[in-house]
This record gives structure tokens, C-alpha cells and sequence, in this order.
């Protein structure tokens, strides 16, 4: 009986040596999960017999579980390096089609703008995203980097905040008509950036001219020219817009065409070009609902005259820049023309029962029955955790408490074996009596 308990020592002496090594060995590898070894005991005894005497069978290595415990995120540097602060693992499709779930966020892209794993093999999953960068979480998909440009769009609207110097000198207008050329007709002017469909920028300069002690004229040129491109002079002089304000230098009204309440509407605009002093046409267009711009945050206060940087939505085309990931996954571009948009969005998977996953190799494991089925969402949702970009969780190892457990299971192979040996030469003494 003692050959077999001492046998059964050595074995499970033998596996938490084997354990203990594969967690040395995994120190430095990126999300990789210490394991523990676990056993239990032995005892053979009849279902009728009594357990007061009874003495053991031995030992027995119950489950290799693993410690699924948060390790280390450190910043790597990496464009496309991703760490999860929390619960839940990246998702991946393996050559085969079949999903693996990994803590190992050591990913690029491939030839095709597939986001992949370190080795090429597998593709990391997620949600993809509309060309106006709205997630669909439809269902996973492969995440892809689209390196197209970003196309252009037409500015729609306009919208800033401005003060007029309440003690500028009055221009008479019958002596002093506007004239864009002549700054004496004028006392202020801004000046706005448009786009048309094609990506082409437009200077639209808005000229005030202070005709009374609470009124401005608001003269609208895009490229030096009526928007329907017509010449700023003579019969096409353009109309201007009033702008009337109280006692406290409040907004109360504006009167003139295409005028709504305190939203001038630019309708008609033909984008063109002037080369030489000669206007022609581009061929693009324009948006055809016009373009509205808010004029109500315009005040008129005995301070200096200024405009914040006004706020528009149209751009140029755009060459991708960069790449941005925020907590929740959301990959973002970043583009030439200061624009970002998102491509799409990382999905995590969470099991009921962690435990119970298969460990596939890679980083990686599988689902089993044990585990049960996966739920996919995004990060930061319900338990799942938070992504940490251009950074990697590194091995939860315990290298000071894996050295000490090395040193017991020596121990306790060695005195396991001194078992056997002890036994052997009670035999040996056993054989000489007889």
C-alpha cells in the first residue's frame, strides 16, 4: 500500500512542478493567466466498513485551475496594442471560423487593414460602422482599417460668438456706400471658411458697417462675390441684412432677405473660382437647402470688437493621420482636415463560468460546455471592463511566490521518494526474515 501512496506523492509532486514551471515560464507573456495546482486525497474503504481506522490511499491531482486575477497594464507604444482594465476578453476568429478568446490585446494590421493577432492567424472581432461613423452592433464582424480618404462635405451651417464695439464712429451710407474693396465703407469684417460638395474652401466674409447708434448693416460675400456669383457692384450690389439691438446691447431683431428670426439662409450659392479677377463656375455644388447661419450670439457691448473661431460642418477631403481608441472601443480615425471619425468598435465576451474555458494555446482559449455560452457587448458595459489603448496587460505571475512553491514541491518530491525508499528497505528486511 505504501509503494502506492508514495507513487501517487511523486505524481502530484510531479504535476505542481510541471504548473509551477509553466507559470515561470509565462512570466513575461502578455496576458497569460497563472495556473494552480489542486488535489485531493485518497481513501479506500468498503461501503460497509467503519472510517475510524481507515488510513489513505494517497493523493490525487484534482483540477489544474486557472487565476484569471487582473495583471499589470503598462504603456507599450504600440499604435494598435490594446489592454482591458476589468472583465471580459478580446474576441477573435481563427483561420478555421471559430472564435478564441484572448487577455493578449498584441494586435496589428495585415496587408488588407485586418486587425489580427500578433502571429497573423487570427482576426479580432467587433462592430463595424457606417460611412458616418454610427456603430451597428448588429452582429461581429472581422475589424478592418479603411485608409480611403475621408470624402468631403458641404457646409450646411455656421455658427459663432461675437461682440461689436458699441463706440465705433456711424458711416454714412448715402456718402460712403459699401464697397468690399474700400475699407472706409465698412467697420468690421469676419471672415468664414465654406465648402462645397467637392471639398473646395471658400472665403465667406461678412462686412458690418454701424449705420446708427444701435444698427449694423450685414453685408454676406463668398469669394469676393455675391453667392450667385455675381459682382458686389452696380446692379447686383448686394442687399444687406439689419441688425438692430437694444439699450443693454442685446440682438432684438434682423431684418432682410432670406432672414428667420436671428438665421441668415444663404440659398443660391454656385461655388466658383476668381482667377485674375474672373469668376467662372467650378462645377460643384452647393448644399441646396442653403446655408444657415446663426447670428444671435451677437452682441454689442463698449468693448473691443471680437469673433471666437466659428464653428462649421463642412471639410475638405481628408487623408487618414492617425488612429485613436477611447475605454468604451471605439476606434476612431483621425483626418488631414481635422475631422475623426469612427470605424468601429471593439467587442468584449464574458462566461458565466471562467473556469471552465479551455486554454487553446496563443493566449487564447475556447468555450466549453463547462464555461457555458459567451456574451458579446461592448467595453465599459454591464461587468465587462475598459480598453486601455497603445498599452498591454501584462502576465499575472507571482515570480516571489512561484519560486517558493518550486522550492515545496522539490520538497515534496523528495520526501515522496523517501517514502518509496523507506519501504523498499522495509521489503528488503521482510525478505531477509523468511
Amino acid at each position: 500500500m505504501s509503494f502506492n501512496i508514495g507513487l501517487s506523492g511523486l505524481y502530484a509532486a510531479n504535476k505542481q512542478l510541471d504548473v509551477t514551471g509553466n507559470n515561470i515560464a509565462n512570466v513575461a507573456t502578455t496576458g497569460f493567466k497563472s495556473s494552480r495546482a489542486e488535489f485531493t486525497d485518497i481513501y479506500a474503504a468498503s461501503k460497509l466498513g467503519t472510517g475510524q481506522n481507515s488510513i489513505g490511499n494517497g493523493v490525487n491531482l484534482a483540477a489544474v485551475s486557472q487565476q484569471f486575477t487582473q495583471g499589470d497594464v503598462n504603456n507599450s507604444g504600440g499604435i494598435l496594442d490594446m489592454a482591458i482594465q476589468g472583465g471580459g476578453f478580446f474576441v477573435q476568429k481563427g483561420n478555421d471560423g471559430s472564435l478564441e478568446y484572448t487577455r493578449s490585446g498584441a494586435f496589428r494590421a495585415d496587408k488588407d487593414g485586418y486587425i489580427t493577432n500578433n502571429t497573423g492567424t487570427s482576426r479580432l472581432q467587433g462592430y463595424a460602422a457606417d460611412e458616418n461613423g454610427k456603430i451597428n452592433k448588429g452582429g461581429l464582424t472581422d475589424l478592418q482599417l479603411n485608409l480611403s480618404n475621408l470624402p468631403p462635405k458641404a457646409s450646411t451651417k455656421v455658427d459663432s460668438t461675437s461682440n461689436l464695439n458699441s463706440s465705433e464712429p456711424v458711416i454714412d451710407q448715402v456718402a460712403k456706400p459699401f464697397s468690399p474693396t474700400d475699407t472706409s465703407t465698412f467697420t468690421t469684417q469676419y471672415s468664414t471658411t465654406l465648402y462645397d460638395s467637392q471639398g473646395n474652401a471658400h472665403p465667406m466674409v461678412q462686412y458690418l458697417v454701424k449705420t446708427d447708434g444701435n444698427k449694423w448693416n450685414a453685408y454676406t460675400l463668398i469669394d469676393g462675390r455675391n453667392p450667385d456669383g455675381s459682382a458686389p457692384t452696380g446692379a447686383t450690389a448686394p442687399v444687406p441684412s439689419t441688425l438692430t439691438f437694444d439699450g443693454s446691447g442685446k440682438l432684438t431683431s434682423i431684418v432682410g432677405p432670406a432672414v428667420s428670426g436671428t438665421t441668415l439662409t444663404i440659398t443660391g450659392w454656385v461655388p466658383g473660382t476668381v482667377t485674375n479677377g474672373v469668376w467662372t463656375k467650378n462645377g460643384a455644388d452647393a448644399n441646396p437647402a442653403g446655408i444657415a447661419i446663426n447670428m444671435a450670439s451677437i452682441t454689442q457691448y463698449n468693448s473691443a470688437t471680437y469673433r471666437n473661431p466659428p464653428t462649421t460642418d463642412g471639410y475638405a477631403t481628408g487623408q487618414i493621420t492617425g488612429l485613436k481608441i477611447d475605454g468604451n472601443g471605439v476606434m476612431f480615425a483621425t483626418f488631414s482636415n481635422q475631422q475623426s471619425k469612427a470605424i468601429g468598435q471593439i467587442s468584449l465576451a464574458s462566461f458565466n463560468n471562467e473556469q471552465g474555458l479551455q486554454p487553446a494555446g496563443g493566449t487564447t482559449w475556447k468555450e466549453t460546455f463547462a464555461s457555458g455560452q459567451p456574451g458579446f457587448d461592448a467595453p465599459q458595459s454591464g461587468t465587462l471592463g475598459s480598453i486601455f489603448a497603445n498599452s498591454l496587460e501584462n502576465s499575472n505571475v507571482n515570480l516571489t511566490n512561484e519560486l517558493v512553491d518550486l522550492i515545496k514541491a522539490q520538497s515534496n518530491y523528495q520526501a515522496n521518494a523517501k517514502t518509496i525508499s523507506t519501504q523498499s528497505t522495509i521489503m528488503q528486511t521482510i525478505i531477509q526474515m523468511t
